[in-house]
């Protein structure tokens, strides 16, 4: 079978090979549908920083039917439609104990320390794989994951009804948590994105605005309120150093994004304004629910994403991507029907 292989920093291959065995107790096989690119796909292909073995197999975000099922498996059935839980965590160190499996002291991912969704098939633990409406686009479907990463940042954010909230960066988790605002929020919605194109996209199907990071528009745009309440999905120290400097007293900035460089920060900011900035790493227990909110937001998610028509362009989309050479949220491969 075909695949898509990551060897090391910019380094990644289509291959033929094997497909997998008869899954062994606890395991399932999927012939997976389609998979989505993400933002930390290309991280770890740019700079080599989570690689773990060589090579894997790229991919997390994925969907597929199951194909086959191991001893033990209960739930899960052959012609299952499902979707993928990224995090291998190991379920018994002091974090996953207390509920915490995405700050799992051996946290590891689907695509880095086990084989992932940039292939006609895969074996996962079955503890990884939720069903899902077997009606729904498999682009769609592809996106339980992202999804919910989105919604444990907009969870962690929690913005009182009537507050406004801005979201800097419209890629993948800032477009995302900006749609579940949209449904779960009363509120202003204000989206910042270098991109005008994109930022303006996000914010036209959102229902929200566009802003530059400086006060002078946001406060017009806002009208005398107060801005409280950001969420960064850049990582952009810069940028994350600019929505600091907007929120007003008893703010709260959640960052998503995935950082390079350290934050000059002065931490009296903090402290005389009483602003508090929280770390969204992954997801706990949200996929089941963003899985369920699917099929309410699939067009909305369509329009958000491009679709590739095979795993021999993920190589070239991964160049592009890192080119800024795409205005949509998501690159989608369709693999199987």
């Amino acid at each position: 079978m075909k695949a898509v292989r990551l060897y090391d920093a910019m380094d990644l291959r289509v291959e033929e090979v094997e497909r997998p065995s008869q899954p062994r107790a606890g395991h399932v096989n999927i012939e997976v549908r389609a998979a989505g690119i993400c933002g930390s796909d290309l991280h770890n292909f740019r700079t080599g920083q989570w690689i773990s073995r060589r090579p894997s197999t790229a991919g997390h975000e994925f969907c597929g039917r199951i194909s086959a099922v191991g001893d033990g498996v209960e739930g899960l059935a052959v012609g299952d439609s499902v979707a993928v839980d990224s995090r291998v965590y190991c379920g018994t160190c002091p974090a996953c104990a207390s509920g915490r499996t995405n700050v799992c002291e051996h946290l590891g991912f689907v695509g880095e320390v086990c084989d992932g969704g940039f292939a006609e098939a895969v074996q996962l633990p079955a503890r990884l794989v939720i069903k899902h409406e077997p009606s729904l686009d498999p682009r769609v479907a592809a996106m339980a994951e992202p999804l919910a990463v989105a919604l444990h940042a907009v969870r962690r954010l929690n913005a009182p009804a009537g507050e406004p909230v801005l979201l800097v960066g419209c890629g993948t988790i800032g477009g995302l948590s900006g749609l579940l605002l949209s449904r779960l929020h009363e509120g202003e919605l204000l989206f910042a994105d270098l991109k005008a194109d994109r930022a303006r996209m996000v914010a036209d199907i959102c229902g929200g605005s566009v802003v530059d990071l400086e006060p002078t528009g946001i406060e017009a745009r806002l009208k005398g309120k107060r801005l409280r309440y950001a969420l960064d999905a850049t990582g952009s120290t810069r940028a994350i150093g600019e929505a600091l400097g907007l929120l007003s007293g008893g703010g709260v900035l959640a960052l998503v994004g995935i950082s390079h460089g350290r934050l000059d920060l002065d931490p009296n900011i903090l402290v005389e304004r009483e602003i508090a900035m929280l770390g969204c790493h992954a997801y706990e227990n949200e996929l089941a629910e963003a899985v369920s909110l699917l099929p309410q937001l699939e067009a909305e998610l369509q329009q958000f994403s491009d679709v590739l028509s095979s795993l021999d362009e993920v190589p070239g989309a991964y160049q592009q991507l890192l080119d800024g050479q795409t205005d949509k949220l998501k690159t989608i491969v369709r693999i199987a029907e």
